[in-house]
């Protein structure tokens, strides 16, 4: 299923979700020039490990790290702004459309923003848990988009999102409530992941169900604070 939009109306501006979505398409510009540059930015998990030599794989080329242009820990951080093609960038800012407004509604801009980057840092700890002396990069911001799905799921179960569903040479467009909808997606990602081979296809399924993992545990505590007319209604007495 592919989301389209949300039956959920937003507050106010989403600032912060707008310009992350910015700051994803500036860099992916960037990229394009960069050659293999920017392979300095993304996330190895044996450099930030330390498990292996500097060494980096793109399929079968291999490429030694002559210098870093950033200390390892923070391509935790800049890999999430990365991505590795027009298709993996339009559909991860899809999803940070439809379902990042309304909880930076919920949470606020600044407690959003924190808590984005925070599921994006949680999701790549995953996928460097499964395997620590991997030698390939990871890009993309689908662990903190992941984050912000599972913290949509239990602030807005409810909430109907129109979707572009597949069957088989046809394609029909109808409104399923959130839960069933990121449920799916969640349990799918699980699936994959646990029948992964290690050739995963590019994809990082680990971080995926990692960051949605820690968007569920992490959103309650990111939105104790608000007031209670930004709490969504299954929230309130």
């Amino acid at each position: 299923m592919i989301p389209l939009y949300d039956e959920n109306p937003r507050r106010s501006v989403p600032v912060v979700t707008l310009a992350l979505i910015a700051a994803n398409v500036v860099v992916f510009l960037w990229q394009a020039t960069a050659g293999l540059e920017q392979y300095t930015y993304a996330m190895v998990p044996s450099l930030v490990t330390g498990a292996g030599p500097g060494m980096i794989r793109d399929g079968n080329d291999v490429y030694r790290m002559a210098h870093a242009a950033i200390p390892a820990w923070m391509t935790l951080f800049t890999s999430m702004f990365m991505h590795g093609g027009i298709m993996h960038i339009a559909g991860n800012m899809l999803f940070l459309w439809v379902f990042g407004d309304n909880i930076e509604d919920s949470l606020g801009k600044f407690r959003f923003l924190i808590f984005y980057l925070v599921c994006g840092v949680l999701a790549s700890v995953a996928h460097i848990m499964i395997g620590p002396a991997s030698q390939i990069p990871t890009v993309g911001a689908s662990g903190a988009i992941a984050g912000v799905m599972g913290g949509y799921i239990l602030l807005h179960p409810n909430v109907g999102i129109k979707a572009l569903v597949p069957l088989g040479l046809y394609t029909t467009i109808t409104t399923v409530p959130a839960w069933m909808m990121l449920g799916f997606w969640f349990l799918y990602q699980l699936l994959l992941q646990i029948l992964d081979s290690g050739q995963g296809g590019g994809v990082a399924y680990a971080a995926h169900v990692g960051g949605f993992i820690a968007g569920l545990v992490l959103v309650k505590l990111f939105a104790a604070s608000r007031p209670p007319q930004y709490m969504p209604d299954n929230w309130t007495q």
